[in-house]
């Protein structure tokens, strides 16, 4: 079993599930209004989602085979403790059960037609294992974008199909406030994905592929994610001021969780240099993330209690 959860990333799409179920059972519950899934089958929506970035992550184990061989030896998992053959049935399970799942929640919400986003993600993340990771920044970039709509895709099924013009002002802000997250959410992974390739660097050169930190190097891929620590930072400080400085105790939280460890992170990133530093820093940033995804509750009652 160990081998398998090794093989899907756990800790990663424990944290998917995590954000989307809070958003479900905190956030949308404090706002008292109709959604359009019950309860189980807004479980079957994040079942559905796990199992098709759990394919992603097996189909990507598998391309990378050679490369995880160089920068990760001791994680190979694919070719090692499972065969090539049973990583692809692995990998067609999962994705065949997740769009599947897709399928009967858009027939549920009476839109046959968004099926075609499990589909699309599925697709996008076979692609992104075999050609689209290859490409400077566009891989980085793709991945980023699947990972924030996990957080737009609880509007799009839960949302959006209960809208009527009674409720469009409210509904507005709700998916205005999705939006923001996913932004936030964007961001932190795009970054993410650039230390990452810095860290495997070595790997992916002898493998021939094109990540940033090979065609302009290391050191100046790291000043470019320096450059981009300050949108988050600069998001959030203005977020507060405008929406939340009321809310001390979420004003606290965030400067103290969230923007700190970003300033922290922007400090570090520019004289980083060992593959152990960066490593750290990513990791550094899954934690903002977290904490990010935590505001949400945070936020929740922070209004419930200060009403």
């Amino acid at each position: 079993m160990l081998p398998f959860l090794k093989l899907i990333r756990y800790q990663n799409l424990l944290m998917l599930a995590f954000m989307q179920l809070i958003f479900r059972f905190v956030f949308f519950k404090f706002q008292d209004i109709h959604l359009a899934l019950a309860d189980w089958q807004y479980g079957l929506l994040v079942l559905s989602t796990i199992l098709i970035a759990a394919g992603g992550y097996v189909i990507n184990n598998i391309f990378d085979q050679n490369t995880d061989t160089i920068n990760k030896p001791n994680n190979v998992i694919v070719g090692k403790t499972i065969s090539e053959t049973n990583a692809y049935n692995l990998y067609i399970g999962l994705t065949v059960a997740g769009v599947a799942i897709g399928f009967y929640l858009s027939n549920v919400i009476v839109k046959p037609g968004f099926a075609s986003i499990f589909i699309l993600i599925a697709a996008t993340l076979y692609l992104y294992a075999t050609s689209l990771k290859q490409m400077v920044v566009i891989g980085n970039i793709i991945v980023a974008l699947l990972l924030s709509f996990s957080v737009i895709i609880i509007g799009i099924f839960d949302l959006f199909p209960t809208i009527h013009e009674g409720n469009q002002q409210q509904m507005g802000v709700l998916f205005s406030i999705l939006l923001d997250y996913a932004l936030f959410t964007f961001f932190l992974n795009f970054m993410r994905e650039i230390i990452k390739d810095i860290e495997d660097v070595d790997g992916d050169y002898n493998q021939g592929m094109n990540t940033l930190p090979i065609t302009i190097g290391k050191s100046r891929a790291a000043k470019i994610v320096f450059g981009l620590s300050f949108i988050p930072i600069l998001f959030m400080l203005y977020y507060i001021n405008k929406y939340l400085l009321e809310l001390i105790f979420t004003t606290v939280y965030l400067l103290l969780f969230v923007v700190g460890p970003l300033f922290y992170f922007a400090v570090k990133i520019w004289t980083a240099k060992s593959k152990k530093e960066f490593h750290t820093l990513s990791l550094l940033l899954k934690w903002v993330l977290l904490f990010g995804i935590l505001s949400v509750i945070v936020i929740s009652l922070n209004i419930k209690y200060n009403a």
